[in-house]
């Protein structure tokens, strides 16, 4: 508080040579290295014996010596600091990715109404509002107005599904790991993308050009209407990586996992690939044994309290799209766990590490392959719990997860 202004300028210029030292020394010839630092320590040698004048001629010669120490290296131009800028943000951007904090699109409803899903909607373009109002939609709650034309005659190509019925080769696939989008395929032509997922696509008319097209010899005419209405795009939200690290999970909070080798859900949802990933409630933690009487979830015989959970069973305000709360298992649905009252998902508790069970569950419990369904989440599946929905910000949902 007390020292003198020239001291403390001293004292940060030496702390400057240092530093300057440290990042150029691969740049720097080694008389230049000594000289520096001899400079430095004249300059730190003055401002301890207070001995002002001698410092201010010791601070001209380190400064002189520090300038002139690279003469033939020329100064950044705006274009190569900008491009450096961009590429210590990327790595770090990256870093983050890997370590921390991983970015993730909702892709089905099944946790409405606390996330939303992608949405598609058929509306006929002479419906659509006009340029701005459009350009604001996709700008604050994330939709887009798609209509597409087949442009020449295509034979779609059809496959059998495990049940023996013809359906049309139409897959999902990630773009850049966060936009939705699915692929047609034809016998005749390369792929046709898509601008979302097969579902929603259904939704937007391509299921009557499908039944058009099978009608017609599996052929698609040119000129069909494909999909003509709006998309609204799944909540994209952060996931935390890190806490699992350091804390056991939480029943009651929204939870992010892969599906590596959790065989039920590539029964019942098709082949996922090693790589994808769900979002649900977690719903039951490692000793737990969950029974579903509607409207209520069950843990050993009694009312599972957590919060979130509890949204769901009350079915009230927006949580009544489930207006019976927790639901059972659709009996017909193959290898499906919990279909009665009395059936029970027991999640094992004594397990070598990584093997402990997990329960998920999706809030919109009556549009939610879980669980129930398909069985216990393994610890070594868990990502992380989801952190903060980052866009839309017009849906609700916009800050932290609950």
């Amino acid at each position: 508080m007390f020292t003198p202004k020239w001291k403390k300028e001293a004292k940060l210029l030496a702390k400057g040579a240092l530093k300057f030292v440290h990042y150029k020394r691969d740049l720097l010839k080694p008389e230049r290295v000594d000289e520096i630092i001899s400079r430095r320590l004249d300059l730190l040698a003055a401002t301890q014996a207070g001995a002002r004048a001698q410092a201010d001629e010791a601070s001209k010669q380190l400064r002189a010596v520090c300038e002139n120490a690279l003469p033939h290296a020329k100064p950044l131009t705006w274009l190569e600091e900008n491009v450096e800028v961009m590429f210590v943000a990327i790595v770090i951007a990256l870093g983050l990715r890997a370590y921390y904090l991983q970015p993730f699109r909702i892709p089905t409803g099944s946790m409405m109404p606390t996330l939303n899903g992608i949405i598609g909607k058929k509306a006929p373009e002479a419906s659509w509002p006009g340029l701005l109002t459009r350009i604001q939609q996709k700008l604050l709650r994330g939709r887009s107005y798609v209509r597409i034309v087949n442009d020449r005659d295509r034979t779609i190509r059809f496959i059998g599904d495990k049940n023996g019925r013809q359906m049309a080769a139409l897959a999902d696939y990630q773009w850049l790991h966060f936009f939705s989008r699915s692929q047609l395929q034809f016998v005749d032509s390369e792929p046709l993308t898509l601008p979302a997922p097969a579902t929603q696509m259904m939704e937007l008319g391509l299921a009557t050009a499908l039944q058009n097209a099978r009608a017609n010899g599996d052929v698609l005419k040119k000129g069909t209407v494909l999909c003509e209405g709006y998309v609204d795009s799944g909540d994209l939200v952060l996931v935390d990586k890190v806490s699992y690290h350091f804390r056991k999970p939480k029943r009651g909070e929204v939870f992010v996992f892969d599906t590596i080798d959790i065989r039920g859900i590539h029964q019942a949802s098709g082949d996922q690939g090693a790589g994808s990933h769900y979002i649900k409630r977690l719903c039951g933690v490692p000793g737990d044994e969950l029974s579903i009487a509607s409207p209520n979830l069950f843990n050993h015989g009694r009312i599972v309290q957590e919060a979130g959970i509890q949204r769901v069973s009350q079915a009230q305000g927006a949580y009544a799209i489930n207006p019976s709360g927790y639901g059972l298992a659709d009996p017909r649905h193959p290898n499906a766990r919990i279909v009665r009252p009395e059936d029970t998902l027991k999640l094992e508790n004594h397990a070598r590490p990584g093997m402990r069970e997990y329960a998920a569950l999706g809030d919109n419990t009556g549009n939610s392959l879980d669980s129930r369904y398909w069985g216990p989440v393994k610890e070594f599946n868990l990502v992380g719990p989801a952190l903060i929905s980052l866009w839309p910000i017009t849906t609700g949902h916009w800050g932290l997860i609950r």
